[in-house]
């Protein structure tokens, strides 16, 4: 209902209740919870988005772009209110900004049935853990794979001095997706567990080992968490054991296994986000279906295999996207700028090789026409053949 439609129904109900002699407090009272019903129909749609480019050791070159990959995508496609994503770049994704960011953005405002997305591109590493809960490889029982925030540095002296690291442990993640009111849940993770270096692209991890160990603070939050949740030891240990804790988790590795960013025609990403978000632009399907189409295309020499994993009993991954039943219309590109007669263009859904100056896009719908000028990266700039607007879908014209 709009919001005429609306203010016409207060209307008319306050003047047939006065008719009858209604006491006006009940009327106030019945036009509160209707206003009550009409703000909960339309689910909220959250994000939380982390990129980290500028570590003091081994910086990366993608993230940030991993970062506005999925903006665009959550905005243009999947309808989010620009206002409801909030973005922690580089030097704002300490540990602490990532944790406080999560409880206030997140677990705070979302309500049951709002859609919630969680997504982290940066280092990944292994460190020290005297009992772990789940043993990935049987060669090193005593270690456990954490996310690197951007002040999660090595000890002074590593490798040969040890210490303790300000990572953020994948236990901790469980139990802030536990902490969520919504089973409506994507996580994104971009990131890997194990070290290493390649010369064909950039590896998405920092050294870790035996005598890297995990804060006493990350310790305390956790058991923070299991108060605040009610949850015992014993039960946590048993709903981490058996999955992810709510909705799904979009990997771009298999445990033991590195991610990596790679120059797609002039755009720096990560393989896995790039892939991900370029399909979801021109697919209405769902993560079963699209992961298939993403895995052939990364080299088998990268020894990386995206998987996903949905809440135990759950068919998650049979779901539209980001449980987004309705998004907007599939698309190659979107106007993300109208400046005069002159658009720029985010071609997120585009093989990048097809675009060069005079190439040209029409209206998913309507009879919108652009032709591209020059292009940066994934960013186009276009001249304007027949009116678009911000946020027009496009296509390549034939």
């Amino acid at each position: 209902m709009n919001r005429t439609t609306r203010r016409q129904f207060l209307q008319f109900a306050g003047s047939a209740l006065a008719t009858i002699g209604i006491d006006q407090l009940l009327f106030q009272q019945q036009a509160k919870r209707y206003g009550q019903v009409l703000a909960q129909s339309t689910p909220r749609k959250l994000a939380l988005l982390v990129g980290i480019n500028q570590y003091q050791s081994r910086p990366l070159e993608g993230c940030l772009n991993d970062v506005e990959l999925q903006r665009n995508l959550l905005i243009h496609r999947f309808g989010f209110n620009p206002r409801d994503i909030l973005v922690l770049p580089d030097a704002q994704a300490t540990r602490q900004g990532i944790l406080t960011a999560f409880e206030e953005h997140l677990i705070k405002q979302a309500k049951p049935g709002d859609v919630v997305v969680y997504h982290y591109s940066g280092h990944g590493s292994r460190i020290s853990d005297p009992n772990p809960i789940v043993v990935v490889d049987p060669n090193k029982k005593g270690l456990n794979g954490t996310f690197v925030p951007v002040d999660g540095n090595l000890p002074a002296g590593y490798p040969q001095v040890g210490g303790t690291v300000k990572d953020i442990m994948g236990h901790t993640l469980f139990l802030l997706m536990s902490g969520l009111k919504t089973e409506n849940v994507t996580v994104v993770l971009d990131s890997c567990f194990s070290g290493g270096a390649t010369r064909e692209a950039r590896v998405r991890s920092r050294d870790g080992g035996e005598n890297v160990l995990v804060s006493a603070d990350e310790k305390t939050y956790q058991q923070q968490w299991l108060s605040r949740l009610n949850m015992s030891p014993e039960d946590f240990v048993k709903g981490y054991r058996a999955g992810v804790a709510k909705g799904l988790v979009l990997a771009a590795t298999a445990p033991s296994q590195v991610a990596r960013e790679i120059n797609i025609n002039g755009f720096k990403a990560g393989i896995f986000s790039y892939l991900l978000t370029h399909y979801l632009w021109q697919e209405d399907s769902n993560i079963e279906r699209i992961f298939p189409k993403i895995l052939p295309e990364i080299p088998q020499n990268f020894n990386q295999l995206p998987r996903y994993e949905v809440k135990p009993g759950s068919s998650y991954q049979q779901q539209s996207p980001y449980f987004i039943g309705s998004p907007n219309s599939t698309a190659q590109a979107v106007v993300t700028r109208v400046s005069g007669d002159t658009a720029q263009l985010w071609l997120g859904g585009v093989d990048l090789r097809k675009v060069v100056a005079g190439t040209v896009f029409t209206a998913v719908k309507g009879t919108g026409q652009v032709r591209v000028l020059s292009r940066d990266g994934i960013v186009a700039q276009g001249k304007i053949e027949k009116a678009v607007t911000e946020g027009t879908p496009l296509r390549l014209m034939g």
